[in-house]
């Protein structure tokens, strides 16, 4: 059992900060994995839409930012199915992603998304993103279960960027 992933466990029991949870699984992410990039976001009412609401690169993926990911071919996957995606190569992440070339000037070409699931719904996703090759089927393993943590910390954050925008 590595620290980081108790970490991310204790933090998940305890902690009513969200971010204090979405650090916690990118630290246990960087052990069990590695990432140059990690996201999580939650899925807007509706399906057709997910939001940021944790980002390691906060400078090219902020907060609060939106992606209309519902109607696509990965979202069917991942949001409808709630089944994982992962790719390797610039060619798969352009095929999933409208921001592929932002993805790219970050140097990244794998990616592992995650749904986060809560009672079998699709709540969120998890996004871990690295150099083109980075990933296997183990790596995925891993994700699914820092995902697992994370519910309830992405509930309190959907909550709160909706009461945010209320304001």
């Amino acid at each position: 059992m590595t620290p980081a992933l108790v970490a991310l466990a204790r933090a998940a029991a305890a902690s009513v900060d969200p971010v204090a949870v979405f650090r916690a699984a990118e630290a246990a992410s960087a052990a069990l994995i590695r990432h140059r990039l990690f996201t999580v976001l939650f899925v807007v009412p509706g399906g057709a839409e997910v939001e940021r609401v944790y980002s390691s690169d906060p400078g090219a993926y902020p907060l609060t930012g939106r992606k209309r990911m519902g109607p696509t071919p990965w979202g069917e996957h991942v949001l409808a199915q709630g089944r994982c995606w992962m790719g390797n190569t610039a060619e798969e992440i352009r095929w999933a992603f409208p921001d592929h070339e932002l993805i790219a000037s970050l140097g990244c070409a794998a990616c592992i998304n995650v749904p986060v699931r809560e009672g079998g719904e699709v709540v969120g996703t998890l996004n871990i993103l690295d150099a083109a090759g980075a990933y296997a089927e183990p790596d995925v393993a891993a994700a699914e279960v820092i995902a697992g943590f994370l519910p309830g910390a992405l509930r309190r954050a959907a909550h709160l960027a909706a009461a945010a925008r209320a304001d």
